[in-house]
């Protein structure tokens, strides 16, 4: 026991370096990710700003209950739940195929330009890229509206207006803004192939599409997997800016999601809030999200050797 404390001294102090490179970045994570978890304490609680978080009265599960028995739990749950696998759907084997393709490319000068473009996008902020939707996309003075009117003589449909027409905006302004910065992390991987792999296959006679089914795909397919339970653990997590930017009246009863409602809760222009209501719904929505991430991982470890822990 004491040579393995021993050990471990030594170790700590040969790579001292790099644990005082530590400190900020752990006490950054102490102070604004575990400390305010004391605060999931006031969901259980009828909170009083006078009494304080645990001074409040404590009323146990009612706030969960009071959520799940509100005539909006059921359509926000199924509009989180609906933006979400549709966005993992339709944007998380974009950016590999895309990686696949640069990959395959054999100027490397267009690899890079072309990877620099589409990571642009990534760069912009929520907000200008909302105000870029608006404007495209306006059906009376935006270029969709005016090609609509030029080739039809009449003005489209407001897409902002339809909730089936925002749920489309959303998803797909976020693949296209978000897939270029996504495939870096699978380009890095396939950096890793070794080319004798496909210099092999080349002699056997294999096509460039064998190649990548057969040696690059297998290749980043642990990269993969990772990714898709990390996402999984962000399931009922939609973005709240992005959505609270392109939500409306018109579109609410698709726009509408946790964590919108959060906010309308938590921070209620009438000055009604109810931040033990909003804190349940906040605490439901992580739990969730942990449930998802748990499930995924014992799937993957079921099916394959990949797993997070």
């Amino acid at each position: 026991m004491k040579d393995r404390q021993k050990k471990i001294r030594t170790r700590i102090w040969r790579d001292r370096q790099l644990y005082l490179f530590l400190i900020l970045p752990v006490i950054y994570i102490i102070i604004f990710a575990y400390v305010p978890m004391s605060g999931l304490a006031m969901a259980f609680t009828d909170y009083s700003a006078r009494k304080g978080i645990f001074g409040s009265e404590f009323v146990g599960l009612d706030n969960f209950k009071r959520f799940f028995e509100s005539y909006q739990s059921v359509r926000i749950i199924f509009n989180t739940i609906i933006l979400s696998v549709y966005a993992i759907v339709a944007g998380f084997p974009i950016p590999i195929c895309f990686a696949l393709i640069l990959n395959s490319l054999r100027g490397e000068k267009f690899k890079k330009f072309a990877q620099s473009v589409v990571n642009l996008p990534h760069f912009i902020s929520v907000t200008v890229m909302v105000g870029i939707l608006f404007q495209l996309l306006n059906s009376r003075i935006g270029l969709y509206g005016m090609a609509v009117e030029a080739l039809t003589g009449s003005y489209p449909p407001d897409l902002f207006a339809s909730p089936s027409g925002f749920r489309h905006l959303y998803v797909w302004s976020g693949v296209w803004q978000e897939f270029g910065w996504g495939s870096v992390i699978y380009t890095a991987a396939l950096s890793s192939v070794d080319p004798v792999y496909h210099e092999a296959a080349q002699i056997d006679g294999a096509s460039r599409f064998q190649r990548i089914i057969h040696i690059d795909l297998p290749s980043i397919l642990p990269t993969i997997v990772i990714c898709l339970i990390l996402r999984m653990g962000s399931v009922m997590s939609v973005g709240f800016e992005k959505v609270f930017l392109m939500q409306n009246g018109l579109n609410l009863s698709a726009s509408n999601v946790i964590s919108t409602y959060v906010y309308q809760i938590g921070l209620s222009a009438t000055g009604n809030s109810d931040f033990s209501f909003a804190t349940a719904i906040g605490m439901f929505n992580s739990v969730v999200n942990l449930i998802m991430i748990a499930i995924t991982n014992k799937i993957a470890g079921k099916i394959g050797d990949t797993t997070l822990w």
